[in-house]
């Protein structure tokens, strides 16, 4: 690449970055701190030319943060402009702030503390290994599926986590390795460390920035952050790399009269054996007009573009232009025959609330051509292979379809491969969301679910009394322990007491007459529900001074016997999706639907028609009002759905969205069923 480059040359890089290096020097001066309602900050002053996202960066916090705390400088900054810089770690300030504060900072999330704090931060090598970030809702299962290693390699390299982790846990993850005759899409990942940028990361990997951004299309200012975990692209996963500023390029110096190899090596900072071991032809010795490849830096050798720099970082904050689609080509497709557990009942009731979408967005002015499909039942994928090869499903903007992993697996690369946007409307177990930016899961995954839920109960309920009842078959262990761990995590405490015929005495040991008193089972059947609220109604007949409510679970929705004991108790319950019976939109939904078919919707958990008009509204809305790249505006698609709640997130940078949507249902004493949405 370099053939020759007079030493000069050399000289004159070298002697200039070190300039610039001591210029820099001397502009630091110790940041003086000031206190504003509790928070530290350091006080900075912008310099000529400079920029929110460098200043993010020399401070470790984000652009969104600089800008709540410095509300003036959404219009621009100025040269000399005074910002308040919020104190995160010592470790994030410049390393000559003088007035450091300690290590655990008021409104520092866990996953700073863990990622800024931890030993483990900085990969000893991310050849071998990286580090990944715990976010909320993730399994060590899930964490294997999104970088394609195992469940056991996870344990081996992170022990504890056999037992359990917890969000802002910090785990080493395995590099990927792919060695073999097929070929498979080329990549690794990358765990962003600290002063790294988008320019010098990009560099690294000889790669464009705009190669970085394509692979990870969750990236942005927000997500470019130490700690967090990236794709690369075009990069076979055994090959082994260095930092950008380790590596080494060659370039060319003629020998002139009287230099020998102890002063090259001086000259050049390097080793005479590097230089031997670069020219074979040396064993025949020095001559003049001789040239020798020297090993030098690359960061020495080309320098660093500013103006380069700048553009790499605007990339994070621009997202791709979406394209208007005038006429929006959707396609559903979906096993329509199978009448395995009369699935093709509950599908062909989907279908018909999806045309009940359809009708509404060609009413507000939508042109929608959709395309629907039988694609064969079980494993068999023949017939859906066939029909991906057609010009009509390459042509689509959007798919709706598949339920087995076989189809969604078949669908998730076409959708890949043509770029089309694909929902996932049933499935909560495949790994396809984890590593297809192009996939929106509809079905919320049980553990995202559980963790919103948990975070959901301590704001609501941060100052009752908490008291888990224990019996049944404990189906609910799984999130109790989720709850449990959050509670103690957030020093609240809690009372543990078992189901038995003497429970009314049991509680009134641990109940509170000043204190709103909650209940959580840790079972869900009906029957033991049903137990456990005459023992409470003996409780409260005994002491009317005791508040006492109860917490449960998305299925109690459907024990319509004990609604009215719901209310006796205040009951709340957490759930993705709920219909509520008595609201217009509901009513109306249910007499179109009627009229149209001749027939109620069928009574199943959840309703299949509310379904599948819910899930076409909202996508339909997003690509009529925001094209092609909707994703982009996503947390602006707001619809009035009838059952599910809708919240799309991205559980990483490269890959699709989880609908994480939660509704916290209340059955008041005085009988009002209140639903609030506790998605965001």
């Amino acid at each position: 690449m370099y053939n020759s480059l007079k030493w000069s040359n050399i000289v004159a890089v070298v002697f200039s970055l070190f300039v610039s290096l001591q210029l820099l020097q001397a502009q630091e001066v110790s940041y003086e701190t000031t206190s504003v309602d509790g928070q530290t900050y350091y006080k900075y002053r912008v310099q000529p030319g400079e920029g929110l996202y460098a200043i993010s960066r020399t401070f470790s916090v984000s652009v969104a943060e600089i800008l709540r705390h410095n509300p003036d400088a959404n219009t621009g900054l100025q040269s000399g402009q005074e910002l308040l810089i919020p104190v995160k770690l010592q470790s994030t300030a410049p390393a000559n702030a003088s007035t450091a504060r300690p290590a655990q900072v008021v409104g520092q999330s866990p996953v700073q503390r863990a990622v800024l704090g931890s030993q483990q931060v900085v990969p000893s090598d991310q050849n071998i290994t990286f580090n990944h970030t715990v976010v909320s809702g993730e399994t060590v299962y899930s964490i294997s599926k999104m970088y394609n290693t195992t469940v056991e390699e996870i344990y081996r390299l992170n022990p504890s986590s056999r037992e359990s982790i917890a969000e802002g846990q910090i785990l080493v993850i395995p590099q990927r390795r792919v060695i073999s005759e097929v070929k498979e899409e080329n990549y690794r990942y990358h765990t962003i460390l600290p002063k790294e940028t988008l320019y010098s990361l990009s560099r690294t990997y000889s790669l464009k920035p705009e190669d970085v951004i394509r692979a990870n299309p969750g990236l942005s200012v927000e997500t470019f952050q130490i700690g967090k975990t990236i794709r690369i692209p075009f990069f076979e996963s055994y090959e082994t790399i260095l930092p950008f500023e380790e590596q080494t390029t060659h370039i060319t110096h003629r020998v002139a009269r009287g230099e020998t190899l102890y002063s090259l090596a001086r000259e050049y900072n390097v080793e005479v054996a590097e230089i031997r071991q670069l020219n074979p032809m040396l064993s025949e010795g020095l001559k003049t007009n001789m040239e020798l490849l020297i090993p030098a830096k690359r960061s020495a050798v080309e320098g660093h573009s500013r103006q380069e720099e700048s553009a790499a970082n605007r990339l994070l904050t621009q997202g791709i232009p979406s394209e208007r689609v005038d006429v929006m080509k959707v396609g559903l497709l979906l096993p329509f025959l199978d009448e395995t557990g009369r699935a093709h009942l509950r599908l062909q009731e989907y279908y018909e609330g999806f045309l009940l979408a359809v009708k509404e967005l060609k009413k507000r002015g939508g042109d929608i051509e959709l395309f629907v499909f039988e694609i064969g039942k079980g494993n068999d994928m023949k017939k859906l292979s066939s029909l991906l090869e057609t010009l009509e499903m390459q042509s689509l903007n959007l798919i709706v379809g598949g339920v087995n992993d076989a189809q969604i697996k078949l669908l998730s690369d076409f959708s890949r491969s043509h770029d089309i946007k694909y929902v996932v409307p049933f499935s909560q177990s495949n790994g396809e969301v984890l590593n297809n930016g192009n996939v929106f899961q509809v079905n919320s995954l049980s553990q995202a679910l559980q963790s919103k839920a948990s975070k959901v109960f301590l704001s609501t309920f941060r100052n009752a009394n908490v008291i888990f009842v224990r019996g049944g078959d404990n189906d609910k262990a799984e999130f109790v322990s989720q709850l449990q761990n959050e509670l103690r995590r957030n020093n609240i405490r809690y009372e543990t007491v078992n189901y038995s015929s003497t429970l009314n005495t049991t509680l009134n040991a641990v109940l509170y007459e000043n204190r709103e008193n909650i209940i959580v089972p840790t079972d869900g059947d009906s029957n033991t529900l049903r137990l456990l609220m005459d023992q409470l109604k003996e409780v409260q007949e005994a002491n009317s001074s005791y508040t006492i409510r109860l917490f449960g679970y998305p299925e109690w929705q459907t024990y319509s016997s004990l609604i009215e004991d719901y209310h006796l108790f205040g009951t709340y319950i957490y759930t993705p999706f709920f219909v509520e019976s008595t609201n217009p939109s509901t009513r109306d939904f249910n007499d179109t639907f009627q009229k149209w078919y001749g027939r109620m919707p069928m009574d199943t958990y959840p309703g299949y028609a509310m379904w599948g008009y819910d899930t076409a509204l909202f996508f339909l809305s997003a690509l009529q009002r925001y094209g092609a790249g909707f994703e982009q505006q996503i947390d602006r698609v707001g619809v009035e759905s009838l059952q599910f709640a809708f919240h799309f997130e991205r559980m990483n940078n490269w890959g699709g969205f989880i609908n994480t949507g939660l509704f916290l249902i209340h059955y008041d004493p005085n009988g009002n069923v209140i639903k609030m949405d506790k998605s965001r």
